[in-house]
């Protein structure tokens, strides 16, 4: 990332510039204070097993020893000593297993967040991996947020473990299940293991269920304000002759708009719905007799996998966009699977470069397209993913903005209204790389997913067609 500064141009500027410029320079004064104290930690249990390493009883020994060391430490810092001792031994297995990681974090360029991310990914990994592994993390580091990095890292270090992928995920799914935990109050709480693709496309159904129903209660919302203007008189008064049919209605709106339920709340709600009944209740989207949309709502999930993957030619692990990565037999199968149907994308295997896109469910290569490109939000360190964001155009259509791939991208919603609400702005260079500018004039550089031979898909109703 790069950054210019041009302050002073609206009200208030010059003093945020100072203000950003100082939060700037005491984060990078954090991170090496940080580093600095980790490597302190590091250093009293290193302390220790040297002190103790020839005692007979060496085991217990340490273990006293450094459970007198964390509680005097912990005195110092007013924290508990399992706190102090567990942070010893994260400590020293930066400094220890990770030390270019703890020299990043010490001159300011990663955060606390990516060493968490580096340790976290890397502690699965044999000792002959880590180096490596840790030279192209903080590559990725350096250029990015802890949650993009993460996804980055996720298939990198599968690459790396001793054992695949495709036989870890076999012996996990024997954990699979599910089960209750009372809580208080005559409440508890559902506990499920699943496979990741299964959650995941779960909880986008959930999701989307319940944004339908959100959606509907604010359109209801308008036609109730809407009806209440026409049949109310200046006095506030209701006008005499009101149709029954336009009093249902009314009734009708007043029923949904009075639901005052959170995302989570309806997510919960429909869920036990589905497991009690198998449909869901009340459908406030239905007219009349007739079914409303909630039911024809199926979850989506976007997968990125390899075509010699699909092939059986290597057994990579694939990516669940936004979330980890997925094992190549459940890839294959998904694939493979006549109940479902996929849309899929080919790359170029040098440029990576879009080549091909199916058309057989409907003329849309182009929506295809950008989310096989983008695969998550395009505001820099976002990670929703591109299926749950809007594509937006980035120079504005209606200000005489194409509709083109170079002149679209992902948002989620909440950096979509920061582009259109605020004096943040946008424009998109050639191979999709936005280039976003702060009101303070900070250049902010968001590149595509690296480049790779690949399929993306997600599920639908329709009927599949040959790949």
């Amino acid at each position: 990332m790069s950054s210019t500064v041009t302050p002073g141009a609206f009200e208030g500027d010059d003093e945020l510039v100072a203000l950003v410029a100082g939060i700037e320079r005491t984060t990078k004064l954090i991170a090496a204070a940080q580093a600095e104290q980790s490597r302190y930690l590091a250093e009293v249990g290193q302390l220790a097993q040297r002190l103790t390493a020839s005692s007979p009883q060496n085991v217990r020994d340490h273990d006293m020893l450094i459970r007198s060391y964390a509680a005097e430490i912990g005195g110092v810092l007013r924290v508990s000593d399992r706190t102090v001792q567990a942070r010893i031994g994260r400590a020293r297995m930066v400094a220890e297993d990770y030390p270019a990681t703890l020299e990043a974090w010490e001159t300011g360029r990663i955060g606390p967040g990516h060493v968490t991310v580096i340790t976290d990914l890397g502690a699965g990994l044999p000792p002959e991996a880590r180096e490596r592994f840790e030279e192209a993390a903080l590559v990725e580091c350096e250029a990015t947020t802890p949650g993009r990095a993460r996804q980055a890292l996720q298939l990198l270090a599968e690459k790396a473990m001793p054992e695949s992928m495709e036989t870890r995920h076999r012996r996990a799914r024997e954990t699979r299940s599910v089960r209750v935990v009372p809580l208080p109050d005559a409440m508890s709480e559902m506990i499920t293991i699943l496979p990741t693709v299964v959650a995941a496309g779960s909880f986008d159904r959930l999701t989307e269920m319940a944004r339908t129903i959100i959606d509907h209660r604010q359109a209801s919302k308008r036609e109730l304000q809407a009806l209440r203007k026409e049949w109310v008189d200046g006095l506030g008064q209701e006008i005499p002759g009101m149709p029954d049919e336009v009093r249902e209605r009314r009734e009708e709106l007043e029923l949904i708009a009075s639901d005052t339920r959170t995302l989570d709340q309806i997510r919960a709600d429909i869920l036990g719905q589905l497991l009690v009944s198998g449909v869901p209740d009340g459908d406030p989207t239905a007219a009349g007799d007739g079914p409303g949309v909630l039911g024809g709502i199926r979850g989506r999930v976007q997968v990125v996998v390899a075509a010699t993957t699909l092939l059986g030619v290597d057994d990579d692990a694939a990516d669940l966009v936004g979330k980890s990565p997925v094992d190549p037999d459940t890839a294959r199968e998904m694939a493979g699977s006549p109940a479902n149907e996929w849309e899929r994308v080919l790359t170029d295997p040098v440029t990576g470069a879009v080549v091909a896109v199916d058309t057989y469910r409907r003329p849309k290569p182009m929506d295809r397209l950008l989310k096989a490109r983008d695969r998550t939000c395009r505001f820099p360190g976002c990670i929703m993913p591109a299926i749950s964001c809007d594509c937006d155009h980035t120079d504005d259509h209606h200000h005489g903005g194409e509709t083109s791939t170079c002149n679209q991208a992902h948002l989620c919603r909440r950096h979509h209204s920061l582009k259109h609400h605020t004096r943040w702005q946008v424009r998109q260079l050639p191979g999709g790389v936005l280039e976003w500018t702060s009101p303070l004039g900070r250049v902010y550089t968001d590149m595509p997913p690296p480049p790779t031979v690949m399929v993306s898909f997600r599920p639908s109703d329709d009927t599949p067609a040959p790949f």
